[in-house]
């Protein structure tokens, strides 16, 4: 699988990029990708309308957005592209906004970047890691940063965890729970929201016992009667509405705390 530093070069970074709107920022994010050959410039068009259809869940944390749409004829290649706002935008979100950070994502499938989506999620959710990229002088600083991903998050959530105490998931059914991640396209937010997932489970000692999906909004329907839960944004609930497992809103998919929350409340742990 492609490493975050494979589809990420340093002429897909700007930095102190003005943007009148959130529209204007995802064109930026769209343009780098187009220059350094991964997608048309029909992806950028995409990308938008993924917004304006489904809302702005791609303000997948506070100040971050993650500008993506589905596979399609006008990706050529899996690459991504970073944009740091000269001023943050408001892209609607009710408690991540403002953004002052766009990467646009083009995936040829929904597996060939999972690799690079791990990694980006454990930088974003480790403060002093997230500090330093905001604060990158240049794009070749910015990469170092990228580069220096070598340990696990700083979050560690709650100070006493499930798998410290040698519990298992309760409720009966098959010997291994599935948890959906839901996003619109299934290639993007959904990774994050999964990566972040998996680490709880880790730390709980729960992994074997809990396998999570990243899916879209469409499939996510059809595959609901397998899973005990379903994680999500507050938009593509709506979207989901009722589907016969609960449904659990995350604000901020980088959040090991907020995840190990939801995971609790799944659990009554």
């Amino acid at each position: 699988m492609a490493a975050l530093s494979d589809l990420l070069p340093v002429a897909a970074v700007r930095l102190d990029v003005r943007a009148a709107d959130w529209r204007e920022a995802i064109c930026a994010a769209g343009g780098l990708l187009t220059e350094t050959g991964a997608t048309t410039d029909a992806y950028t068009a995409e990308m938008i309308r993924n917004v304006e259809e489904n809302g702005p869940y791609i303000v997948i944390a506070p100040g971050f957005a993650f500008a993506h749409a589905r596979p399609s004829p006008a990706v050529h290649r899996t690459g991504l592209s970073w944009v740091r706002l000269e001023q943050p935008v408001e892209f609607g979100h009710a408690s991540n906004d403002p953004v002052y950070l766009v990467v646009g994502l083009a995936a040829e499938d929904s597996g060939a970047h999972t690799a690079a989506m791990a990694a980006l999620a454990k930088l974003l959710a480790d403060p002093a890691t997230a500090r330093a990229l905001q604060e990158a002088a240049d794009p070749e600083a910015l990469r170092a940063v990228l580069a220096g991903d070598t340990g696990e998050t700083a979050e560690t959530g709650e100070t006493e965890v499930a798998g410290e105490r040698g519990e298992q998931p309760r409720g009966g059914g098959p010997a291994v729970h599935k948890i959906l991640t839901v996003c619109g396209n299934g290639v993007g937010t959904s990774l994050f929201l999964k990566n972040t997932l998996e680490q709880v489970l880790d730390r709980w000692g729960w992994a074997r016992h809990v396998a999570v999906e990243a899916t879209d909004t469409i499939s996510a329907k059809g595959k609901a009667s397998e899973a005990v839960a379903i994680l999500t944004s507050r938009e593509i609930a709506r979207t989901l509405g009722e589907v016969g497992v609960p449904v659990t809103v995350v604000e901020d998919f980088t959040s090991g705390r907020e995840v190990d929350r939801a995971l609790r409340d799944t659990y009554d742990v």
